[in-house]
């Protein structure tokens, strides 16, 4: 009688560097597609509103103006701060530019009431149809 002698087999070997390479991929890739949550260079305290809209993907973004607690005006996402005769020139501007423009404001909550009425006047002089106003939502902290 003749007996198989079986041969042992090596174990699988697992190549580590490999498996660091693709975890090196996904960690790149996991970088690359993450979005980073952008800080505002313009520190403002925002009214609560518990009618508050979303904000959602515009095709026309509006023009922004906003008004710190001290009452200065500053425009555009960069903030630069103008005087209230440049804000309405630029208001002007941008109505000119297109017809359909929108404006929101930015005002702190403790903005001079005085000064938001003089960027709705503004707006209004620009023959600016819509005006938004930015708040948080008040559910939230």
């Amino acid at each position: 009688m003749k007996f198989l002698i079986r041969k042992r087999r090596p174990a699988p070997a697992i190549i580590i560097v490999a498996l660091i390479d693709v975890l090196i991929v996904l960690v790149i890739f996991l970088l690359v597609t993450t979005t980073f949550k952008q800080q505002p260079a313009l520190k403002l305290t925002l009214p609560d509103s518990s009618q508050a809209l979303k904000s959602g993907a515009n095709e026309n973004p509006p023009f922004i103006v906003n008004i710190d607690a001290q009452g200065m005006f500053r425009v555009g996402s960069d903030g630069l701060p103008v005087t209230l005769d440049q804000l309405q020139g630029r208001l002007r501007d941008e109505a000119s530019k297109n017809p359909q423009a929108k404006l929101a404001m930015r005002a702190d909550k403790n903005a001079p009431w005085g000064k938001i009425v003089s960027v709705i006047d503004a707006a209004s002089a620009a023959h600016m149809k819509i005006l938004g106003a930015y708040t948080k939502d008040a559910n939230k902290p």
